[in-house]
Formats: C-alpha cells, sequence, structure tokens
C-alpha cells in the first residue's frame, strides 16, 4: 500500500484505523484536534491513517485500532446517549480486549457509571470507568500539569463537573497544579487498561507528544503487529510544554509564599 506525502511516493507500514465518537456533538473545545495530531503523527511515522467519524445512528466501522472522543454540553451528551447505549456492549468488549482509547471530558464522564446534571438528572454511564460525576454551578478553569505513567502532561480544564473515583479506580494522573477531577483529592482523569479519560483539552495530544505516541503505539501494534516509528522533531511541542509546567510551578511558588507570609506565626 502506498501514499502520496509532499508530492513523492512513499511506501506506507500500514494502515491505522482511529475512530472519532461524534465529532458534531461531543468536540466543543477543540478535541478534534487530538483526532488530527494522531492522523499527522501516524503519516510522519510512515503509517497510513484512516479517520472514521462515527455519527448517531450510523453503522460501526468495519475496522477500529483507537477511539477517541471529546468535550460538550449537557445537551450534546442526552443527544448521543441512545447511540452509546446501542453499542455498549460492544465498546465495553473492546475496552477488555485492549483497545486504546482518549475520552475527554464528557466523553469521560459518559464512560463512567453515571452523570448527574445540576438538575439532577442521572444519565447513566457505560461503566467502563469506575467513575461518578455530578454537574455544579461552578466551572473548574485553567491550565493544568498532571504527573502520570506516560510522563509529565499539560492541557486545559474546563468543566463542572466534579468527578469521584471508585474505589479501586486508577486516576491518569496526580495534579501538581490545577484542579483535577474534583478540586479535592488531587486526582485528575481515570486510566483502565488503554482506556484513558481526562479532563484536558488544549487539545491535549499536540500539547504532548510522548502520550500520544504512547496510545499509536498501541494502536499500530495492534493494526500492524509491529510498532515502527521514526525520529520526529518534536522540539516546539517540548519547549512548549516546558514552558508551561515552568510557568504554573512558578505561579504555585507565589501563590504558596504569600499563603506563608499571611499565617499567623505562633
Amino acid at each position: 500500500m502506498t501514499e502520496q506525502t509532499g508530492g513523492a511516493q512513499s511506501a506506507s507500514k500500514g494502515t491505522v484505523h482511529l475512530v472519532h465518537l461524534y465529532p458534531r456533538e461531543m468536540s466543543i473545545y477543540g478535541d478534534l484536534g487530538n483526532t488530527r495530531a494522531l492522523a499527522s503523527r501516524l503519516r510522519w511515522h510512515g503509517y497510513t491513517p484512516v479517520v472514521h467519524d462515527h455519527h448517531p445512528g450510523a453503522d460501526w466501522p468495519a475496522e477500529a485500532h483507537l477511539l477517541l472522543g471529546g468535550g460538550g454540553q449537557d445537551s450534546g451528551q442526552l443527544r448521543v446517549q441512545e447511540d452509546l447505549e446501542r453499542h455498549a456492549d460492544r465498546l465495553r468488549g473492546l475496552a477488555a480486549d485492549g483497545l486504546p482509547m482518549l475520552m475527554i471530558c464528557g466523553m469521560y464522564q459518559l464512560f463512567g457509571q453515571a452523570f448527574i446534571t445540576v438538575e439532577g438528572r442521572r444519565l447513566p454511564g457505560l461503566r467502563i470507568l469506575d467513575v461518578t460525576t455530578t454537574g455544579n454551578a461552578t466551572r473548574m478553569i485553567g491550565p493544568v500539569v498532571l504527573d502520570t505513567d506516560a510522563g509529565q502532561v499539560v492541557g486545559y480544564e474546563n468543566h463542572s463537573g466534579a468527578t469521584v473515583l471508585g474505589q479501586g479506580q486508577a486516576p491518569f494522573g496526580s495534579v501538581v497544579a490545577g484542579q483535577g477531577n474534583n478540586g479535592t483529592d488531587g486526582t485528575e482523569g481515570a486510566r483502565t487498561g488503554n482506556v484513558i479519560g481526562s479532563y484536558l483539552h488544549g487539545p491535549i495530544l499536540p500539547a504532548n507528544p510522548v502520550l500520544a505516541d504512547h496510545l499509536l503505539e498501541i494502536a499500530v501494534t495492534r493494526a500492524t503487529g509491529q510498532w515502527q516509528p521514526e525520529q520526529l522533531d518534536d522540539s516546539t511541542a517540548q519547549q512548549a510544554h516546558q514552558r508551561q509546567v515552568m510557568r504554573l510551578l512558578a505561579a504555585d511558588r507565589r501563590s504558596t509564599s504569600r499563603v506563608g507570609r499571611l499565617l499567623p506565626r505562633r
């Protein structure tokens, strides 16, 4: 199989199918950039990406090696709930089989046990991740730095849902700066097997190429049997990543210092 890249014909190492769940309803915070980043990195690594946009009511793609989902409003979650229910067994089976998935914000919530709206309506989730989310009037907004198994991750959170992990559920990462799942317990997101849920926009993958390639390694190995990456120049993304980390940690140190000066002396 061959693909045209930059006007020259080059042999492809294999085809990888990416499935973006509900790009119209659940990608209002730029999360489509995650799909575009993965497709670009696949091409740079010498593979052929095929992107499937899955819409409510559509047939499931014949092949899927990596699933992505993004953020949306409560109304968007309501519009996709019926289709999620229709494919629930399939999605739970793919998750159990180790298919890599990255679910951001609203889709992260719907992959959990339940999402309870501000009005008190309970939307049942897929139960792939053992998390429960409750809507609140106050939003958690701002840049975030996490420590994760895939290294330090940066992003931007914007959510009113407060998420609590079930007993034994691993978080995606621990909060170094920002608020995370609920602003109190120091956790962000959730991870079970190769399924990652997170509140981090940005979008997250262009700013974190190590995480992007971690997901691609799993997907490509499933698709072709072997991950054969190229040496990519990620210096620009790495510099932006490091600057955000340094800026946030410096701001956190200044905040801590101010609090220390205000504390009464004993």
